[in-house]
């Protein structure tokens, strides 16, 4: 039996599973927590791996890992391979005004001449495939260098969570053997999917100055090798690892709903949103993965359960109890700001309160709803962009919600597939670990057991009582 690892290096945690590389199966697997924060210093990620990885049972009899994690986040290094600060999360939005700025500055040099930023804004899809917002890596190192002066001037090297925990897991600690993959390069916001190349041009525009990159591999390319002599594969981003760990095909589109709430598809051609609402990155396989990203996600479910002082499966039978539309409730889920719209400064609201409505049952309702209407918003976006939906995959710890399921086909419009509860990440990187050790053409096809569908008539007016609530939330300062 040929055993690979596959990691998720997420916002809350590190997950390490082991799997046999040519069925899939798991044989043993492993779990760390990570710091509450939006900026965390890498050396915490290291040591929540090497948890991890013991509880998991160790590599030494593995022939390959990879390693998937958090996209966005900013690691600075210096030219002796330290990190120079803690890394700044793609949850951090202290860059928001970088973000319009480059956009301006853009804009400008494409001949904008009013500053309305629609010039930029097509001028960053036109180069990158989306428009910066306060995740992207490009902002962040706006932010840092009007910031923190010392520490823009003591980096080096710019890189992800993933290219530095691969890095390390190498042993490795000169500049020049940082690698990377198109999956998580291309949420960057300076490499571009549809020409697969960096655009320097865009990181001495946001940096005022060139830094060493990461050489982007292609799939299963080896990066390197651990310690103990296990390949390591390229790695990748979340979300493209989470396209891989569900087996995404045409017309499948991914819910996740965690730390963050994505929706995203596999597509055979780049996407370029002028509007923002779509990210035009890349997957792990040669492909693309158009994504809408939005900041709140399950903890809109945790946030309601605390506030109902109950919990989540209580939240769920609540939420079940009353019809569809909640009776007129609307919750807008923007708990800590949001991304997609970009509204960073933006707080949540409640609509439609009544003495009938004053309920625990009508507020559960409106939350899942609401969680719910805001990714049915990214769903359209990604059809705005020319993709076909067929089903849609539901994924993450919201998807163990009992309510979120049978809700979510009369929000979506579209029948819903929710594999078992799962480490898909984790799961995806192993995948690609197995690409790599069995040196096979494409990914090894394994097969997810147990997915549960579900059906319900389309529920239109709960999306236009959101869309005018919705409408209502303004960006504050």
């Amino acid at each position: 039996m040929v055993l690979v690892a596959g990691v998720d290096s997420s916002t809350q945690s590190c997950k390490v599973v082991i799997r046999d590389a040519e069925t899939g199966a798991l044989v043993r697997e492993g779990r760390a927590a990570h710091p509450d924060g939006t900026e965390v210093h890498p050396d915490a990620w290291w040591a929540a791996l090497g948890q991890a990885v013991a509880e998991a049972g160790g590599l030494d009899d593995v022939a390959a890992v990879s390693v998937g994690a958090q996209q966005h986040g900013m690691v600075c290094i210096d030219e002796t391979g330290a990190v120079v600060r803690p890394a700044l999360l793609w949850n951090d939005t202290r860059s928001a005004q970088a973000a319009l700025d480059l956009i301006k500055e853009l804009g400008a040099a494409a001949g904008d001449g009013d500053g309305d930023g629609d010039a930029g804004a097509r001028a960053w899809a036109d180069a990158v495939g989306s428009v910066p917002v306060a995740s992207f890596t490009v902002t962040k190192l706006r932010w840092l260098a009007e910031n923190e002066p010392t520490s823009a001037q003591r980096s080096a090297a710019v890189c992800l969570p993933h290219d530095w925990l691969t890095w390390r897991l190498a042993g490795a600690s000169d500049l020049d053997s940082l690698t990377t993959d198109r999956g998580d390069a291309s949420g960057t916001g300076y490499w571009s999917p549809a020409a697969g190349q960096y655009r320097t041009d865009l990181l001495d525009l946001a940096f005022g100055r060139r830094l060493a990159l990461p050489a982007v591999l292609g799939p299963a390319v080896v990066a390197g090798q651990t310690r103990a002599g296990a390949l390591l594969a390229p790695g990748t981003g979340d979300n493209a690892a989470a396209a891989l760990g569900v087996a995404a095909g045409e017309g499948d589109v991914v819910v996740s709903i965690g730390t963050s709430g994505t929706v995203f598809s596999v597509a055979t051609t780049p996407a370029a949103d002028a509007t923002g609402a779509v990210a035009g990155f890349a997957d792990a396989t040669g492909r693309f993965l158009p994504l809408v990203c939005t900041l709140n996600a399950a903890k809109v479910l945790d946030a309601a359960a605390s506030m109902l002082r109950v919990d989540l499966d209580e939240l769920a039978n609540l939420a079940l109890s009353v019809p569809a539309g909640a009776d007129g409730l609307v919750l807008v889920p923007y708990l800590e700001g949001e991304r997609t719209p970009n509204k960073p400064s933006a707080m949540g609201a409640l609509h439609g309160l009544r003495l009938t409505t004053s309920t625990a049952a009508h507020l559960a309702r409106a939350a899942v709803e609401g969680l719910l209407c805001a990714l049915a918003d990214g769903l359209d976006a990604l059809v705005a962009q020319g993709v076909r939906v067929r089903r849609v995959v539901l994924i993450g710890g919201g998807a163990r919600s009992e309510a979120v399921r049978w809700i979510a086909p009369a929000v979506f419009g579209v029948p819903v597939l929710v594999p078992p509860p799962g480490e898909y990440v984790a799961d995806g990187a192993a995948r690609q670990a197995a690409w790599v050790a069995l040196g096979t053409a494409e990914p090894p096809s394994w097969t997810v057991e147990g997915i549960r569908s579900y059906a319900a008539d389309p529920a239109p007016a709960v999306r236009v009582a959101y869309a005018r609530a919705s409408n209502l939330v303004l960006d504050r300062p």
